[in-house]
C-alpha cells in the first residue's frame, strides 16, 4: 500500500509540474506586452494518453512531453510516463519513468527519431498465482521514422534493446502517433 501511495504522489508531482509549466506558458501569451523569450517560442508540449479496456483488463497511460526546436530540422526533448495495468485475477502493474528524445526532419514530411526510455515496473500477482511481486527497470532504445504533417507525426519505431518475453513491450516494432503544440 505504501508503494502505491509513493507512486501516486510521484505521478501527481510530475503532473502538477507539467500543468504548472503549461499555465505559465499560457499566462505569458495573455500578457498585454508580448515579450516572449526566443526559448519559449521554440518549445512545444505534447504527449500521449492511452486507455485500454477489455474482459477484466484495464490499461491507463498518461505520457506528457516537451521538445525544444533548435531549428526547422532538429529538436530534442524529455517526457514522463505513468501506466496502470490490471488483469483482473492475475496481476496489477504500475509503470513509471521518463525518456529523452531527439527528432530530425530531413524534409518537411519525414521525421526520424531516437529515444531512450527508462521505466520502473512494479507488478503484483494474484495470490492464486503465488502472490509474488516483480519489480524491475526496463530500458528501451527506439529508432523511428514517420510521416509528419503540421504538429502530428504518424510512424513506427523499433526497440533496439528488445528481448523476447522480457520487459514491458510485446514486440520490438511499435506504431506511434506523436503530437506537439
Amino acid at each position: 500500500m505504501k508503494k502505491k501511495k509513493q507512486v501516486f504522489l510521484t505521478f501527481s508531482f510530475i503532473l502538477m509540474l507539467f500543468i504548472t509549466s503549461l499555465s505559465k506558458v499560457n499566462a505569458q501569451e495573455n500578457e498585454t506586452v508580448k515579450s516572449k523569450s526566443i526559448f519559449w517560442e521554440r518549445v512545444q508540449f505534447g504527449g500521449g494518453l492511452g486507455l485500454g479496456f477489455g474482459n477484466g483488463y484495464t490499461n491507463i497511460t498518461v505520457a506528457p512531453s516537451a521538445i525544444y526546436n533548435f531549428n526547422e530540422y532538429v529538436a530534442a526533448g524529455i517526457g514522463t510516463q505513468y501506466s496502470y495495468v490490471n488483469q483482473k485475477g492475475f496481476y496489477q502493474s504500475n509503470i513509471y519513468g521518463g525518456s529523452i528524445i531527439a527528432l530530425f526532419n530531413p524534409i518537411e514530411v519525414i521525421q526520424l527519431s531516437t529515444e531512450i526510455e527508462q521505466l520502473r515496473v512494479n507488478t503484483s500477482y494474484d495470490p492464486f498465482y503465488g502472490g509474488d511481486t516483480d519489480n524491475f527497470w526496463n530500458t528501451a532504445l527506439f529508432v523511428g521514422a514517420g510521416y509528419r504533417t503540421q504538429n502530428v507525426t504518424l510512424g513506427i519505431r523499433y526497440n533496439v534493446l528488445y528481448k523476447e518475453n522480457q520487459g514491458v513491450y510485446a514486440d520490438a516494432f511499435i506504431p506511434f502517433i506523436r503530437v506537439y503544440f
